[in-house]
């Protein structure tokens, strides 16, 4: 998710629509996936909203849409949407439209709740009491189903099966603490959050400001950024007076493609408002007492892009610490170590370093091919692997190979890599994870499949090694992951800029552990 607020007019940071275009295509990467938003705002003068889908457009595949705002009092909305990635979904000559608006969101979707059709697209706009109101969400209600039958019961009728539609009616109905003619958008927000605890990162545009939002457990991300001038974007010595503008995105790695810098993150239960008079944090919705925060710790894993920041550290560390401990952990008797680009790479370089083995490629990735995981079917996944990779033989023929992966998910995709590498010469390959098994559904926002479809549920998962072809198989811990991710983590809640009464950190892990942070309601 990101949002923008400056003076700049639209002219001058988007001169071009193929620059617009430019700015949201992302790299392509491998396996899970979460939706990825995307927001502005700006001074009354005008604002790009620079459509980022968190920089990794791969995150969101199914659809794109974007919902730009003139900010006027009547406002006049602009709704582009369509199916596929960005590029395909909008023609330069749609983009056109949106230079006229003065804030917007934006929203790339793949889905982990309601079909892959287009009236599932985000954004949503729908009309309120007092005027319209757009709304971009990351993340899945675990109360959705009773949310929607009291939804229903109040007389509001839903024409997609997707929760975000579900939060932007929530969003529309009169809080009982609100006056009959004035909106209290804080109250409407606080409203739903005592109605869903999580998961959720929102993303709400009214006249002309936008809200951003991040569930009691903050579970998704969401970060600030501040628009600096190109000269300072890379100087320690940009300070708040250099500010130009504001965005807000799920990932900080999006910022500094259009020129932003990292500020700080949207806290668990915070709510944001961002206008032309800058950023002002309004309220802190608490959890229940005694539970700590559940921020999934899968982003550190795998889903995350590694130059961004969560809870004061980069992602690229945590997964070095990760292939540290996996070293500790599981040991291996090997020539070389290396990676199955490009996600685990970090944990590759970090087992080296710990285990005093070298660090070699063996894998050549087609950088054109695109994410075997949101592949719909087992046939199409297993041909994706089959010309995503090419041996580079030179560097591991005749010698024994520990590859690290981020994950193992089905199983699919790693067991051609072997194979592979295998015949292409390698004596022997030690499968070495790092992160634990993967054994229970997410019903928070990513993609795992099916308890049944995942392979350390299997009976085949007794004998790993032999069912994928490697020599040995050996998994991080859930003990050794949490270590590595908690271990860096800044003192992060004394951040005088935030209301905040709580400085402890806790992350979700029910996809290894079962253990998940609230009761689920079906």
């Amino acid at each position: 998710m990101a949002s923008v607020c400056s003076p700049l007019p639209l002219s001058s940071l988007l001169p071009l629509p193929v620059d617009f275009k430019l700015s949201v295509q992302g790299n392509q990467t491998t396996e899970p996936v979460r939706n990825s938003h995307v927001t502005e705002n700006s001074h009354m003068t005008g604002l790009s909203c620079v459509l980022r889908g968190r920089a990794r457009e791969e995150m969101g595949q199914e659809s794109a849409g974007i919902v730009m705002s003139t900010g006027t009092n009547p406002p006049t909305y602009t709704t582009l949407k369509g199916m596929g990635l960005v590029n395909t979904a909008f023609k330069a000559e749609d983009l056109l439209e949106l230079r006229n608006g003065n804030l917007g969101i934006g929203h790339t979707r793949y889905s982990t709740t309601g079909i892959s059709e287009l009236q599932n697209c985000q954004p949503f706009v729908v009309d309120t009491l007092h005027g319209k109101i757009a709304v971009a969400h990351n993340g899945e209600l675990v109360n959705a189903s009773a949310l929607r039958k009291k939804v229903m019961r109040h007389g509001v009728g839903l024409s997609t099966s997707s929760d975000s539609e579900l939060i932007t009616q929530l969003l529309a109905l009169t809080p009982p603490m609100e006056e009959q003619d004035t909106p209290d958008w804080v109250a409407r927000i606080k409203n739903l959050m005592t109605e869903t605890p999580t998961s959720y990162s929102l993303l709400v545009m009214y006249k002309d400001v936008i809200y951003a939002v991040r569930d009691p457990y903050g579970n998704r991300p969401l970060s600030i950024g501040r628009i600096v001038p190109i000269s300072k974007l890379h100087s320690s010595g940009a300070g708040e007076t250099d500010t130009e503008g504001w965005v807000v995105s799920s990932e900080s790695c999006s910022f500094q493609s259009i020129g932003a810098k990292y500020y700080r993150e949207v806290q668990p239960g915070e709510i944001i408002q961002i206008s032309k008079n800058g950023v002002k944090s309004l309220s802190v919705v608490p959890r229940p007492e005694g539970d700590p925060p559940a921020f999934c710790i899968f982003e550190y894993v795998y889903f995350a892009r590694p130059d961004s920041i969560f809870e004061g550290q980069m992602v690229y560390t945590v997964r070095q610490r990760c292939g540290q401990q996996l070293a500790i952990e599981a040991p291996t008797d090997a020539d070389v170590v290396s990676t199955v680009p490009e996600s685990a790479t970090p944990a590759a370089l970090g087992y080296a370093q710990q285990s005093g083995l070298p660090y070699v490629e063996v894998l050549c990735k087609n950088r054109y091919v695109g994410r075997t995981f949101i592949q719909p079917n087992t046939r199409l996944r297993q041909l994706g692997v089959a010309k995503k990779f090419g041996a580079l033989t030179d560097n591991f023929a005749g010698k024994r190979v520990v590859l690290i992966d981020d994950s193992i998910v089905r199983g699919n995709t790693i067991s051609p890599i072997i194979k592979l590498l295998k015949e292409a010469g390698a004596t022997e390959v030690h499968i070495r994870v790092a992160s634990p098994p993967i054994r229970f559904p997410c019903y928070m926002g990513i993609n795992i499949p099916t308890k049944e479809e995942l392979i350390a549920n299997k009976p085949e998962f007794e004998d790993i090694a032999g069912y994928i072809g490697a020599t040995s198989v050996r998994y991080l811990s859930v003990e050794g992951l949490v270590s590595a991710v908690q271990g860096g983590i800044e003192s992060h809640g004394k951040d005088e800029r935030i209301s905040t009464k709580t400085t402890r950190f806790g992350h979700c892990t029910a996809c290894l552990t079962g253990k998940y942070p609230v009761e689920l309601e079906w």
